[in-house]
């Protein structure tokens, strides 16, 4: 009976022997997940009942990736981190052979001009969301250990890591890449890499951005879009122009559940890159505080743990996984409320997608599993943890 209670998403029978900040990130991952689940539902009925004549067509295949998810999520609450880091390299070289197939004909899907998906047969995934896992625990594994390594074990990972890079780019996917880029950097930093490192790695980073700028007409226009929506709000400022009046519909208490007037076909992709629009325009300006208090205080907690970790590994793992979760989070929301230029990131937990969704659950699992490793966190009882 507990083997198979161990399987089911989000059951975890000793929870009760959990440190406190483990008990809190598994509870704040629960919360974060249903009212994604809420806000997916809402965003994706209309177009779930005009195309497959189903308002929970799009929720129905979430929830079959947030199984697989949520076994993989207790699997891995459930295995210390040594014997997780050992399979890192591995998957991390799998997930980057499936980046590379994505430009095999007959393999790779495009969908609005970029070939980010893999099609499997019996399904589509996208290995630039699933290697991110992989890619938060080999970096943290490289740079706690940079040191110790040998120097032709440095350049083969920094080599892969620039590999990955330059693929994920080639797709396009230029906000995937500034994202990937910016977790490695910030572990690499947090690990104490000197500087003379990091700073080379930061330029050469900025000029590879502008390069592919310069090189894609279609990222040189939505920066030109992005700083003037209204100059052409009925084509390259589409987006962004449907997103603002979303935002600002909402005013202070939103429209309400289910309510939203600019999911019905005016927001474009609002169940994925702009769902944070349709989140903002039913639950207002209170909502929307609230859910960036949902994030403030995630951030704190992966803070407070890296700290307490005595094992670097695990440290920067707690690193890697504020970024991906919350530092990925922030960027979605900067974008649907215009101060970013437009891209496509999905929001953590929220977004439709089954690689997304898997990707955030093994994160999340990552950072509670590194939570309850932390020698220094206070356990206390269940019982009063209730008081």
């Amino acid at each position: 009976m507990f083997m198979f209670r161990s399987f089911l998403p989000f059951v975890t029978p000793k929870l009760e022997q959990w440190s406190n900040r483990a008990r809190l990130l598994h509870w704040l991952t629960l919360v974060w997940l249903l009212i994604g689940l809420v806000s997916l539902y809402s965003a994706s009925s209309a177009e779930g009942y005009v195309k497959f004549n189903d308002t929970l067509y799009y929720l129905k295949r979430q929830l079959i990736w947030l199984t697989i998810g949520g076994i993989l999520f207790n699997l891995i609450v459930r295995t210390p981190i040594k014997q997780i880091v050992v399979f890192a390299w591995l998957g991390f070289l799998i997930s980057l052979v499936l980046i590379a197939l994505t430009f095999a004909p007959g393999l790779g899907t495009t969908v609005y001009g970029a070939t980010r998906w893999l099609d499997l047969g019996l399904v589509v995934i996208q290995p630039s969301e699933l290697i991110k896992p992989f890619l938060v625990l080999q970096s943290a594994l490289v740079f706690a250990n940079w040191l110790k390594i040998k120097p032709w074990v440095r350049l083969f990972w920094l080599c892969g890591f620039g590999i990955l890079l330059l693929l994920i780019l080639k797709q396009p996917n230029l906000s995937t890449t500034a994202l990937s880029g910016m977790g490695i950097w910030l572990i690499a930093l947090a690990s104490g890499l000197p500087w003379r490192y990091l700073g080379g790695t930061a330029i050469a980073g900025l000029l590879t951005a502008m390069i592919s700028i310069s090189l894609q007409s279609y990222q040189r226009q939505r920066i030109i879009s992005f700083l003037n929506p209204w100059a052409d709000p009925l084509g390259d400022g589409y987006q962004l122009v449907q997103s603002l009046l979303a935002v600002g519909s909402g005013q202070i208490w939103g429209t309400g559940l289910g309510l939203s007037q600019q999911k019905l076909f005016y927001l474009p992709i609002q169940s994925t890159d702009f769902i944070f629009a349709v989140f903002a325009e039913e639950f207002g300006f209170l909502g929307s505080i609230l859910l960036l208090i949902l994030l403030v205080i995630y951030a704190t907690l992966a803070l407070k743990v890296a700290n307490k970790c005595k094992q670097r590994v695990n440290a920067l793992i707690a690193i890697g996984v504020m970024v991906f979760m919350v530092g990925q989070s922030i960027l979605h929301i900067g974008v649907a409320t215009g101060l970013l230029p437009t891209t496509g990131l999905p929001l953590p937990l929220f977004s439709y997608g089954g690689s997304s969704m898997v990707s955030s659950l093994c994160l999340a699992a990552l950072l509670v599993r590194v939570a309850r490793e932390s020698s220094q966190a206070e356990v206390i009882s269940f019982s009063e943890f209730r008081d």
